[in-house]
């Protein structure tokens, strides 16, 4: 019988200048990057959020603290790799990641199928287990306004009993 496991994952980052925007795996050119103790990729965030969930091992802040120096300027790439470790140990493999990512600016769309697919190769999956798609809020609020960006991610996990 398979076992089912689903998380949910959401972070969101302050765009500050000074910093490459690095998002979903890769670096989008803007003016503005994600502020973090890390590089701040909110989505990659969100997806370690949705793993780490699912297995029942709480989220990034208990695996990787920011009061840890260890992890300053860290690359989100070695957050995943470690959490999909953790969900291999667990005994689970990926079903498949939804990613929606939040952001008045910059457009992401072409941006998207380069996200999926690093996104993919860093847990170690087909392409085609992976989703990233993009919403704006319409100018609302604080991502409206384009001070931030905003990541929500749902992971469905499968285990052999």
């Amino acid at each position: 019988m398979t076992r089912l496991r689903v998380g949910h994952g959401f972070d969101v980052h302050r765009l500050v200048a000074g910093r490459p925007l690095k998002l979903g795996g890769i670096e989008v050119p803007h003016g503005r990057g994600l502020e973090g103790h890390s590089d701040g990729d909110c989505a990659i965030h969100a997806v370690c959020d949705a793993l780490l969930g699912a297995i029942g091992e709480g989220d990034m802040g208990r695996h990787f603290p920011s009061r840890n120096q260890r992890w300053r300027g860290v690359a989100s790439r070695v957050f995943l790799e470690e959490t999909t470790r953790l969900m291999r140990e667990a005994g689970y493999h990926l079903g498949n990641v939804d990613v929606t990512l939040i952001a008045q600016e910059p457009v992401l769309a072409p941006h998207l199928e380069p996200m999926r697919e690093a996104i993919a190769e860093i847990l170690g999956v087909d392409a085609g287990a992976v989703s990233v798609k993009a919403k704006s809020t319409d100018h609302l609020g604080a991502l409206g306004r384009a001070e931030g960006i905003a990541a929500l991610a749902t992971a469905l996990l499968l285990g052999d009993e």
